[in-house]
């Protein structure tokens, strides 16, 4: 079949990317142009086949985009534009939240079977894909979270994103310098990280302490974030066992480091 010809076809495009079929959007459409019309009404109004109007109807009617009224015959009405799209909106809503937490669930439980004892270390590149790897480990943080950082790297980029960290996670934060309010869900530590770099080095030094960082979650995520002067920054990040432990004996050690500079 096709459709009535004083539909627009885009119009049927976006009724289609909002979770309708065909037929669905042009029942729906057709009932709007009527004061209520029986299930014969709407197959000779919507031009769809007269076998699958009461179907199409009933689907309707559970995403709440049409009303029945239960007299004989039946009489169908279109629920109003701003509620019936704000209704399939919420499903939309509803049904990317239930894929979210079911494919979330599937990730975590993933395990690197054939890969032997390899371990994987993925590079990104550019400051809104680091952001974004780091605000996934910060919301699903367990246990902890460590950030090493310079100051300049922490509030444009990185604060904001810690927001989403569970209440119930304890969040240290070190840094060479704190500008405006701490807050106090955070454990912050000012230490003089520039030192390290204008005198002498912590054995191992991993990044130049301008506009970088490293972070581990729960001792299991880690990611290292290095600024290059005006270009676009690039990370390391991994769950490997070896990185993991190199940047926590990393985070220990500057931090040693800076407390015995500053005494």
């Amino acid at each position: 079949m096709t459709a009535p010809r004083d539909i627009p076809n885009n119009l049927l495009e976006s009724l289609k990317s909002l979770g309708l079929t065909k037929y669905e959007a042009l029942v729906y459409i057709g009932l709007l142009r009527v004061a209520g019309a029986t299930a014969t009404e709407i197959h000779e109004i919507s031009g769809v086949p007269r076998a699958s109007v009461y179907p199409v109807l009933d689907r309707l009617v559970q995403k709440e985009l049409v009303s029945v009224s239960y007299i004989t015959p039946k009489r169908f009405d279109a629920v109003p534009p701003d509620r019936g799209v704000e209704n399939l909106m919420r499903r939309i809503e509803t049904d990317a939240e239930s894929a979210r937490a079911a494919l979330d669930a599937l990730y975590r439980e993933k395990r690197p079977e054939g890969r032997g004892n390899q371990e994987q270390v993925w590079t990104i590149y550019g400051e809104e894909n680091i952001r974004t790897r780091l605000a996934d480990m910060f919301r699903s943080a367990e246990r902890s979270v460590e950030v090493l950082a310079t100051w300049d790297l922490l509030p444009e980029s990185v604060l904001t994103l810690l927001e989403a960290v569970p209440d119930s996670v304890s969040v240290d934060i070190v840094t060479d310098c704190w500008e405006g309010e701490r807050p106090s869900r955070f454990g912050i530590h000012v230490l003089p990280l520039a030192t390290l770099r204008e005198t002498r080095s912590p054995p191992g030094k991993l990044l130049p302490y301008e506009s970088s960082g490293v972070f581990l979650v729960d001792d299991a995520r880690a990611l290292l974030w290095v600024g290059s002067g005006g270009e676009q920054p690039s990370a390391l990040y991994s769950e490997s066992a070896g990185l993991v432990l190199f940047v926590r004996r990393h985070i220990t050690s500057v931090t040693e480091w800076a407390r015995t500079a500053a005494q």
